[in-house]
This record gives C-alpha cells, sequence and structure tokens, in this order.
C-alpha cells in the first residue's frame, strides 16, 4: 500500500512507551523508512485509552493506522490496553504490534490470547532495534491493507 496514494495523508502511529530512549529511537528508525507517517506518543496506558478514544486533551486526536504498545506500563499495563482496545468495537480493528523486551512465553500467549496482531521483542541493540522498527512499518504500510475508520 502506497501511504500516500492509497490514504490521501501520512500514516498515523501512536507508540505507547515510557521509556525516553526506546521512544527517540522509535522516532528515528520511522524517519528513516521513507514511508510519510506521525508518530504520536503517550506513556502510559490511561493516557493511550484517553488519545484512542480522543478524551479529553486528546480530543482532536488522529486515529492511528498502527498502535505499537509496550507491555510494562504505568498507571495501566500493556496487556490491560491491548484487552480494552480489542473488546472496544470502535478501536478492535486498528493493529496493535507489542514490542517488549519480554521474552516469557506466558506473556506472547496472553498478547495473542487477547487478539494482539503481532508480538516484537525489542532488541538490546540500538542497530538491530532500529532495524526491527523499520520493518514493522515497511510490512504495516507497504504490504497490509488496513480497514479505514470505521
Amino acid at each position: 500500500m502506497d501511504t500516500d496514494d492509497e490514504m490521501g495523508r501520512p500514516a498515523e502511529f501512536l507508540l505507547v512507551e515510557d521509556n525516553p530512549g526506546d521512544v527517540r529511537l522509535t522516532q528515528e528508525a520511522l524517519r528513516e523508512c521513507k514511508l510519510r507517517n506521525n508518530l504520536s506518543v503517550v506513556g502510559d496506558g490511561v493516557e493511550a485509552l484517553a488519545f484512542l478514544r480522543r478524551q479529553g486533551k486528546y480530543a482532536s486526536a488522529p486515529r492511528p493506522d498502527v498502535i505499537l504498545l509496550d507491555l510494562n506500563l504505568p498507571k495501566k499495563g500493556g496487556r490491560e490496553v491491548l484487552a480494552e482496545i480489542k473488546a472496544d468495537s470502535s478501536l478492535r480493528r486498528i493493529p496493535v504490534v507489542i514490542i517488549t523486551s519480554s521474552e516469557a512465553e506466558q506473556d506472547v500467549l496472553s498478547s495473542y490470547d487477547l487478539h494482539v496482531n503481532c508480538y516484537v521483542n525489542k532488541p538490546v541493540d540500538l542497530d538491530q532495534f532500529i532495524k526491527v522498527v523499520r520493518s514493522i512499518s515497511t510490512f504495516w504500510l507497504t504490504i497490509v491493507k488496513l480497514p479505514g475508520e470505521a
């Protein structure tokens, strides 16, 4: 999918991440993708749901095309956020990609039980991290047909 032709606008990503270093790396990786995209960032699960529901200061927030979600978040964890997204008929079609440092099999299983679209381990190597984020972006924006807003 060509994000300009198909969507008529840059692709919208929502990054739910509390680690400032990972936020900066994700921003850098998405800039290097050569695909038009916008990245919104929130630092905890409560903010993520307010953003997605366009509540309070997020009343004019763009609807994300893809959500990049960390599991270990303050206030409301990634599993709870994922469960609420997938239980909400107006949000459940937005693809959610878990990007986390957890390699625990139970985290992988519980995420897929909650209907995550894919689960990716955060590489500790900086170059690998950037490569992973670029791959996610390329896959979701050039190969996959994304649903429009319902």
